[in-house]
């Protein structure tokens, strides 16, 4: 069985603490004691570590060695329109599962008033969400979550490919990808759809719109399909690749 993964501020002099609330579960919920061996991440590098001390309020880590991390099939970031916050909180944990390495949440045409107004004060609680998934799913490092953003400023990323998933594309997201996706930005749009005047504003800057079958599907449904996709896409370029 593979060992748990936590997700550690620093690491100082080969240890590493853990404090307070997150302590807490460690000890009541996952039972961790003195001894036992878990892995640590400072967000940079993974290690192998052993508890020394095992508190209500701190746990403490003695790091023994270094592990070796491979590299992610895929660099992708999610700019994904705001929708109603426990879809929204359920589309950050999934795509966290799956690898995502930023999430950047957009302010839509569409996107209801309240959310927009609320979401500033929700960052926080979302990088709390990523970071429980990160350990769950064993990542190596965190996925960023940004700051709302407007949809203007949107079609500005400068990643290899960028992708707009679009009820109105005719072009398959998985045909779209082609064979050098290395870093893949997915535009995910509001409940109501995209607007005509965004719909421009993404052409103009070059995204591909790309449909993901014949079915509308809930937007954070969509998102994690086209992440599902975009690694599967990846993975199978990786396995050719290799079999040469």
């Amino acid at each position: 069985m593979a060992r748990r993964r936590f997700f550690v501020d620093e690491i100082r002099g080969g240890r590493a603490e853990i404090e307070g609330e997150d302590a807490h579960h460690l000890t009541r919920v996952l039972r961790v004691e003195a001894g036992q061996k878990y892995e640590i991440s400072d967000n940079r590098a993974v290690y192998l570590a052993e508890v020394e001390t095992a508190r209500k309020d701190r746990v403490s880590f003695a790091v023994i060695e270094r592990m070796a991390v491979g590299e992610p099939l895929v660099h992708t970031t999610l700019f994904a329109a705001l929708i109603k916050f426990e879809r929204f909180e359920w589309l950050i944990e999934k795509a966290t599962e799956l690898g995502v390495e930023s999430i950047v949440p957009v302010i839509a045409e569409r996107s209801e008033k309240g959310l927009e107004i609320a979401a500033g004060k929700r960052v926080e609680r979302w990088r709390r969400i990523a970071r429980e998934a990160s350990e769950q799913s064993r990542r190596a490092t965190l996925p960023a979550i940004a700051a709302p953003v407007r949809f203007a400023d949107v079609p500005r990323g400068d990643a290899g490919m960028k992708i707009v998933l679009d009820e109105e594309g005719s072009r398959p997201l998985m045909t779209a990808l082609g064979s050098n996706a290395g870093s893949v930005a997915i535009l995910l749009g509001p409940e109501g759809g995209w607007t005509a005047r965004e719909r421009s504003g993404w052409e103009d800057a070059g995204w591909i719109a790309v449909s993901l079958g014949p079915t509308i599907l809930r937007a954070e449904t969509a998102g994690v399909a086209a992440l599902a996709v975009v690694n599967a896409h990846a993975l199978a370029e990786r396995s050719n690749n290799s079999a040469l």
